[in-house]
Formats: C-alpha cells, sequence, structure tokens
C-alpha cells in the first residue's frame, strides 16, 4: 500500500464523538515511551503527523487521522510510565476502555512494545484484555535498530514463548523501526489486505 493522504481529524475523550462514518480503523497503542508517534509518522511518511516529545505521555486525546481517504489511524493515549497525575491517567484507562468496547468501526489494534526489553506484565495484560473483548491484534516491536539480528531474534523467541503459556495461537507481529524504515511494508501490506477483506465480505 502507498500512502497518498494523511489527515488529521479530531482529538477528543468522548468515543460517541469520534468520527460516524462507517470506515475501518486501526488503533495503535503501547506503553507511553514505545515510540509510538515515530512509528506513526514513519508509516504515513509525514514528519510531524503525529507529536513526537521526549517526554513520555505525550499523546493525551483519541487521536483519528484519515489514511488515503479509506481508512482511519488511531492513535491512542500510552498506558503506564506517563508522568500525569493519578486522576488523568484514570481518565484515560477510562476512555481508552470505552473506546475498545464500543468503537464499532474498529477493525484491529496493534500493541507496540520495545523488542529490547523482556516481556512486560502491563504489555500482556493489555493483549489478554483485548483478547477478552474479542478485538483482533497484532503487536508490533519497535526499536529494532537498536539491536543486532541476533539479539532481534532471541528476543522474538523468548516473547512467543511467553504468550504460548496463555494463547493457543500467536497473533501476527511485526519488527519495525522507524529511524531505520524497518517494517512499514509489512505493516501497510497487512492493513490493505484487511481492508480487501473487508471490502469483500460487504459485497452482496
Amino acid at each position: 500500500m502507498e500512502i497518498k493522504s494523511a489527515e488529521f481529524v479530531m482529538s477528543n475523550s468522548d468515543v460517541s464523538k469520534c468520527p460516524s462514518q462507517p470506515i475501518p480503523e486501526y488503533a495503535f497503542i503501547g506503553r507511553s515511551n514505545v515510540g509510538k508517534s515515530s512509528l506513526i509518522n514513519m508509516l504515513t511518511s509525514r514528519k510531524n503527523l503525529a507529536k513526537t516529545s521526549g517526554k513520555p505521555g505525550k499523546t493525551q486525546l483519541i487521536n483519528h487521522f484519515i489514511i488515503n481517504k479509506n481508512w482511519y489511524l488511531v492513535d491512542l493515549p500510552g498506558y503506564g510510565y506517563a508522568r500525569v497525575s493519578k486522576s488523568s491517567k484514570k481518565e484515560f484507562q477510562k476512555f481508552i476502555t470505552n473506546y475498545f468496547e464500543q468503537r464499532k468501526q474498529l477493525v484491529n489494534a496493534f500493541v507496540l512494545v520495545d523488542i529490547r526489553h523482556e516481556p512486560q506484565t502491563i504489555d500482556l495484560n493489555f493483549m489478554m484484555y483485548l483478547g477478552e473483548q474479542g478485538i483482533p491484534f497484532g503487536i508490533i516491536f519497535t526499536k529494532a535498530d537498536k539491536l543486532k539480528p541476533e539479539a532481534i531474534e532471541r528476543n522474538i523467541e523468548i516473547y512467543k514463548a511467553k504468550l504460548l503459556e496463555t494463547w493457543e495461537s500467536l497473533p501476527p507481529y511485526f519488527i519495525t523501526s522507524s529511524s531505520k524504515y524497518v517494517g512499514k511494508e509489512e505493516l501497510l501490506n497487512f492493513i490493505d489486505d484487511t481492508n480487501k477483506e473487508i471490502t469483500q465480505l460487504q459485497r452482496p
């Protein structure tokens, strides 16, 4: 898939105010320091589509971007480690769960994970939550440029083994580096293939 247009549509914390068009949505979420904004900018080939910051927790609303006029990329607040008040963090969690439980246009969630670290409980718990809600998801391993190939392979195998302790099968996963543009084609092709499947299912 080639991204020809990527435009910001709206930000809000109320799921009922999200765009009403029946357009497929792909939500991106992860811990606050995982490199989500950089990944979104890399995927869309836009330097500042998603705001990046040296401080974790920059994204504090549900952000909708329309891609190629036919699907939404949704940038969600990160969970954990963000330097915000406890009351704000509770509010984040509330509208994050409202989004996942109420948003009918949601097709797939992408959980971003820093490939340098061992499996984190907070990420595994969030994946379990998505599974309990029946929401398809994939894992995006970020910051692959920070490790050598053998370390990447080792960490992926550790992660897969951990997931198979509780899951019957593995979700799709993608290895990415925003600075090196690694994984861009694979991710966009996955979204493109999913959109085509949806189109075929909607045909009479």
